[in-house]
């Protein structure tokens, strides 16, 4: 199992004059809406950030694609890997699929044990966290919810039963 949660951080706000409705993908996967992801598994695994910077939203989106990439080769040809890097420092959150299971490596954990998930939980789970992170941000911010890349996104990676 794995459970997925977010935080916004107060130290680094969105600019006061930002335009939701017409902001670009780049700002919204980049420059908007930091804080932390939180990322729990079974046995007490815990590859949460705890940096503050992190762009939530750019997290919520990379996860679904990485879920996809994971996908594109067949299970039992080759060991499907991604990752995701995080901005701001050398630091990536690593992905291997051996069969129907993904095992999560976090740099920035000593802990060399990885987070083990089921591949199609990890898909419902990432799915429907990016559509909560959707919901949230766009009853925060007036205007997000007319943004196209919101509309795109929503329709994009809906959730999955």
């Amino acid at each position: 199992m794995i459970e997925l949660g977010y935080s916004l951080s107060n130290r680094f706000p969105d600019p006061p004059q930002t335009d939701y409705a017409s902001a670009p993908a780049r700002a919204l996967r980049h420059d908007l809406f930091c804080g932390d992801v939180f990322i729990e598994g079974d046995g007490g695994r815990d590859l949460s950030t705890r940096w503050g910077w992190v762009p939530v939203l750019d997290f919520a989106w990379a996860l679904c694609d990485i879920v996809e990439q994971l996908d594109a080769v067949l299970p039992g040809l080759r060991m499907p890997r991604a990752e995701f890097d995080f901005t701001e420092s050398a630091d990536r959150l690593r992905f291997s699929r051996r069969g129907d299971w993904v095992e999560l490596h976090a740099d920035w954990i000593r802990d060399e044990r990885p987070l083990v998930v089921d591949h199609g939980v990890l898909r419902r789970e990432s799915r429907d966290f990016l559509q909560d992170v959707l919901a949230d941000l766009t009853d925060l911010h007036d205007g997000l919810e007319q943004n196209l890349t919101v509309w795109e996104l929503k329709a994009r990676f809906p959730r999955v039963k």
